[in-house]
């Protein structure tokens, strides 16, 4: 029998009169990983914060001088892929410190823009709950090596969302 999967999120919300569910993010996350076949117990970092911030993060990072709506901060070394922790690289999926059996995993970090969640949710015409459980979603997934460079891996992510997100019975109505 597999080990059961567990997600603890760690939220910092530097924007007023902006609310969030941690128990809900949580269960996006879950869902996601679960429905990638994870187990383990998981920690994750959730920055909201605002379009100066995500400008500021995305173009020290990624070289782009522009808002955007989630970044991704995994904890892998980018020049090979293989995940690191802070022993160096671990074999399958023992991410957290081998002395720590007990430490939660590190998934990584994501760092949502609020101002991103409530445009994008008028947008699109539904809830920014939605929206922001959508993006906390697309984030976990760049956190287990998805990307969207092309269309195939933009469907493949989109259709990845979507299952998570049904699972948990987030819909796109206005209210949800």
């Amino acid at each position: 029998m597999s080990e059961p999967l567990a997600v603890q999120a760690e939220i910092e919300v530097t924007q007023p009169n902006f609310s969030v569910d941690v128990a809900l993010i949580e269960r996006v996350v879950t869902q996601v990983m679960q429905n990638e076949g994870e187990t383990g117990t998981w920690e994750i970092g959730i920055r909201l914060t605002d379009d100066r911030e995500l400008q500021s993060l995305n173009q020290q990072f990624r070289g782009i001088d522009a808002p955007t709506d989630v970044l991704s901060f995994g904890n892998y070394d980018d020049d090979d892929g293989e995940f690191v922790g802070p022993d160096g690289v671990y074999d399958d999926d023992e991410f957290a410190d081998p002395e720590e059996a007990d430490a939660p995993s590190y998934l990584g970090d994501l760092a949502i823009s609020v101002d991103r969640v409530r445009e994008q949710a008028g947008e699109y015409g539904h809830s920014a709950r939605r929206e922001l459980c959508y993006l906390v979603a697309h984030g976990t997934l760049h956190l287990l090596g998805y990307d969207h460079e092309t269309d195939a891996e933009r469907e493949t992510m989109r259709l990845k969302e979507e299952a998570a997100l049904d699972a948990l019975g987030i819909t796109r109505d206005a209210s949800a």
